[in-house]
Formats: structure tokens, sequence, C-alpha cells
């Protein structure tokens, strides 16, 4: 049975970075929606109401939560890329999700946004060189990290999320 918070472990990334795992995490970018949308499906609004985990998120949060971090991430790539390795601001993700529209506004609002926006990235995501990916932001709290850790990361962070739901589902029967 693996660990409610961290079903598919936490966050580590092997050093060097190849091409190869660059093309696993742009696709893992690429097929995020059709899995979180896969993950949800058939859910009722009191299923979605109900937290995976003691003390935590709703499915609904988790759900609304993807695109509110995937868009900073986003957001992150395009200052790496126009700008000299920027300063990001963070957010209170555990605020945010106890936001009135992370715990009650209509899933499909953020399926389609997480859709939308992931397409969008992989556009700009297959444009970059191998070079581009080295480019660099800085996080006021974790450090520097490059373009291509942040993929890393952020097709760890939809995988992370969804096994919340598709984890919760298998122990609920669901």
């Amino acid at each position: 049975m693996p660990d409610v918070r961290y079903p598919i472990g936490k966050f580590k990334i092997n050093q060097p970075i190849t091409d190869d795992m660059r093309r696993q995490w742009l696709n893992e970018i690429e097929t995020a929606p059709e899995q979180l949308r896969l993950s949800v499906k058939g859910l009722s609004d009191q299923q979605l109401d109900t937290p995976y985990r003691p003390e935590g998120w709703t499915i609904r949060q988790v759900v609304h939560h993807l695109p509110d971090g995937n868009l900073h991430g986003y957001i992150r790539f395009k200052l790496a890329l126009s700008e000299v390795d920027p300063l990001i601001k963070t957010y209170d993700e555990g605020r945010w999700g106890e936001l009135i529209d992370s715990r009650t506004a209509p899933i499909e609002i953020s399926l389609t946004f997480f859709e939308m926006l992931h397409q969008r990235w992989a556009i700009l995501l297959h444009s970059l060189t191998p070079d581009d990916f080295r480019r660099t932001y800085r996080h006021p709290e974790s450090g520097t990290f490059t373009l291509e850790q942040g993929l890393a990361l952020y097709a760890w962070h939809s995988k992370h999320h969804i096994a919340h739901i598709t984890y919760f589902r298998e122990r609920m029967g669901w």
C-alpha cells in the first residue's frame, strides 16, 4: 500500500538529465489532463467533496489545485525564457486550496483549464533546445532550478496529485 501523502514517492531527480528523460517528462505534461479527467470520471459531488486522506484536501480541491500549481510552473518557464535567472514569486497553495472556488466550483472548469494550459505549455516545451532547458529561475525558498529540473518537477506534480485521486478511489472501491 503506497503512502497516502506521496503515493508515487517524493520528488527526486537523477543527474545527469538526458534527452530521453526530457521527452518522457514532456509526454507526461501532455498526457496529464487526460489522466486527470479519467481519474475523476463518474464521481458524484459527494465523492468529490470527500478528503482523499485524513486532514487532506477533498478530491475537488485536488482537481482545482492542479491547474493553479501548474500555471505557476508555466509562468516560471516563461520568466526563465524571457529574463536572466529571474526570482519567482511563491504562493501559499494551502490557503489557495481553502478559497471558495477551490472548495465549491464545478470541476469541469479546472479540467478544461488544465487541458488548455497543458496544450499551450506543450507548444512552448516542444520549441525548446537543450540550452533553453538549462536556463534557470530562482525560488526564494528552494534555490535555483533549471528548466529541465522544472519540467521533471511539474511532470511529477501532475502524476502525484492524480495518484492521490486514483489510489483513494481504489481504497474506497469507487
